[in-house]
């Protein structure tokens, strides 16, 4: 079974920092790509980052240079350094995983992850 647990979600003042973290169990994580995006009620998904099995990266265009996506493969957990925060990042975050080995950047906006995780709420203040 597939379980995917974020945590590390809260509120900040614009500028500061959260880390997101997704602890992972039930899936090959050698072999999975992995990733974040947020989604807030009635809205459409946004990808935020992924990271392949390889390790090679990719980021939306609204938070490329502030976000940092990394894993721990001797833990299966997934982080996301959150820096430099605006209102605008306000969201609820979820991480997600899915057997494919890459990820376009074209399609990260969409992706269509085939696990998520439960949501942890990011709210950024003026």
């Amino acid at each position: 079974q597939v379980q995917l647990v974020e945590s590390g979600g809260g509120s900040v003042q614009a500028g500061g920092s959260l880390r997101l973290s997704c602890a992972a169990s039930g899936i090959t994580w050698s072999s999975y790509s992995m990733g974040w995006f947020r989604q807030a009620p009635g809205k459409e998904r946004e990808g935020v980052a992924a990271i392949d099995a390889d390790g090679n990266t990719i980021y939306a265009d609204s938070v490329k240079g502030r976000f940092t996506i990394s894993k721990d493969n001797a833990k299966n957990i997934l982080y996301l350094q959150m820096n430099s925060l605006k209102p605008e990042d306000t969201d609820m975050y979820y991480c997600g995983a899915d057997p494919t080995a890459y990820i376009a950047t074209k399609i990260l906006p969409i992706f269509p992850w085939a696990y998520r995780g439960q949501g942890t709420q990011v709210t950024v203040s003026a």
